[in-house]
């Protein structure tokens, strides 16, 4: 159980958020170790990590073994795939998902805008651009979610508002609703108009996207991808842009990151690539504080937290 008196904490996301921790009523004693080179070097005494993504994450030993004291990690990002193993096992991890869920939405939605309504070579220039155009629409489209967890969710209202048709592939069962319908992923690729991969990077997961599904795809489809480069077959990705497989994608994340120069997806006319940024814009620093002493309350009385992850799952 932990130590209700006074927990000590090993915050590495700098010290606006360690001022936070010091606030709360417990006294924690917070050790600050922003930015850290080696973030899996933890202080044996400590309770309980606050950490990020740092990619520093995968020089990691796998087979490190962290203090026995640590019993809870609170993770900033919504993936945990960069963490080694056995940080998920034999203790608490809670994550950032649902955090960034909205602005990721939002950018999901100006990547289809952007791509049905041909923003970029409809813009008037000069008289003579202003002629006839032929456009898309969103209503009556089908929008196809590889994943249904609160980001898949969130995207679906939106798409709902936009009166498309709504798709969705999940693993584990879900309550369904009026406007969205279960389907098998070969019958979303077949069939939709836009689909957005919003499932996390596991071991069974990876790869998903592969070139017999890229391959069977409805003519023009528009692949959008906010989740993680790995899910993607990206060499089979590559194949059928150029092919005419499929029409376009909107890649906000890539393998590797940043996609080295030269990389034949930067020469694609049919391919918006955006530096991982899709979760920028919204509240996510304040919301994961709040999270965060939330979180800090109900481990200290025993209770559950919030955004638990599976390890055995692995998100």
């Amino acid at each position: 159980m932990p130590d209700p008196q006074r927990p000590v904490i090993v915050n590495q996301l700098g010290p606006e958020l360690g001022k936070a921790l010091e606030e709360h009523p417990s006294r924690p004693l917070v050790i600050h170790d922003p930015s850290p080179a080696e973030p899996w070097k933890i202080a044996p005494g400590a309770d309980i990590l606050v950490t990020g993504g740092f990619t520093t994450w995968k020089q990691a030993p796998r087979d490190w073994q962290f203090p026995e004291r640590l019993k809870w990690v609170q993770s900033q990002s919504t993936g945990v795939e960069i963490y080694p193993p056995t940080l998920l096992h034999d203790r608490i991890m809670t994550c950032g998902r649902g955090l960034n869920a909205l602005p990721i939405a939002e950018f999901v939605f100006a990547a289809i805008l952007r791509t049905e309504k041909r923003l970029e070579e409809t813009r008037a220039r000069s008289e003579v651009d202003w002629r006839r155009h032929d456009i898309g629409r969103l209503y009556g489209k089908t929008l196809g979610l590889i994943g249904y967890g609160s980001l898949g969710q969130a995207i679906a209202r939106r798409a709902i508002a936009f009166d498309m048709n709504v798709l969705v592939n999940r693993r584990t069962t879900w309550e369904g609703d009026s406007n969205i319908a279960a389907a098998g992923i070969d019958e979303i690729f077949a069939t939709a108009d836009h689909v957005v991969i919003a499932a996390p990077l596991t071991a069974e997961t990876a790869g998903m996207i592969s070139a017999e599904l890229l391959g069977a795809a409805k003519p023009g489809l528009h692949l959008i991808n906010i989740s993680r480069g790995g899910l993607i077959d990206q060499e089979a990705l590559v194949a059928a842009l150029v092919a005419g497989d499929i029409g376009s994608a909107t890649l906000d994340v890539t393998t590797t990151e940043p996609l080295p120069d030269g990389h034949p997806l930067y020469a694609l006319a049919n391919v918006f690539i955006s530096p991982h940024i899709s979760w920028a814009g919204g509240d996510q620093d304040q919301d994961f504080q709040h999270r965060l002493i939330k979180n800090l309350d109900a481990y200290l009385k025993g209770e559950q937290l919030e955004a638990l992850v599976d390890p055995v799952r692995g998100y």
